[in-house]
């Protein structure tokens, strides 16, 4: 059932969607990082495109260097969050795009299950010694704006305390 999705996500989004990843990232302040060790160390990925392919195959857009990790052991899409249609998540299915499911599984934060909506600093297990962390950083500010305060600077004329205390 989930590869049915992905390949209904995957009809339903044109190309055209893909060249709005940048600035799509810029107006919602948000990225999304996802950090891999496996048994070449840590890697980290800055996720910005609608679908990622993720295992052992050299082909895979995140590739996992481990015996124990699926050619094609998950796959991660992009889904526009409800309230905000600027902003997104992303979410992480089992197998690759055409519903054929890791010999694995995944394991998310301790729990084996066949896909989860990600949130910030979930952990996925491929294998033994290979694991991925998420993050979801959220800038405070809008790029291109500051805070008015960080430029109040009040100028005193030592003179002006002089006459202040002679009154």
């Amino acid at each position: 059932m989930a590869g049915n999705y992905i390949k209904q996500f995957l009809v339903s989004h044109s190309s055209t969607d893909v060249s709005n990843d940048a600035s799509m990232a810029a107006e919602t302040n948000e990225s999304h990082l996802l950090i891999i060790e496996d048994d070449q160390g840590r890697k980290e990925f800055t996720l910005e495109n609608p679908v990622y392919s993720i295992g052992r195959d050299r082909d895979c857009n995140i590739r996992l260097v481990s015996q124990f990790v699926s050619r094609r052991h998950a796959t991660l899409v992009r889904l526009p969050r409800e309230h905000n249609s600027q902003s997104f998540y992303y979410r992480i299915v089992d197998g690759d795009a055409k519903g054929k499911l890791s010999s694995n599984g995944l394991m998310i934060n301790g729990r084996k299950i066949p896909s989860h909506d990600l949130k910030n600093e979930d952990e996925i297990i491929f294998g033994p010694q290979v694991r991925a962390i998420y993050y979801l950083l959220r800038n405070s500010q809008r790029s291109g704006q500051t805070d008015a305060s960080e430029y109040d600077i009040t100028l005193i004329n030592p003179g002006m305390t002089d006459d202040i205390e002679e009154i």
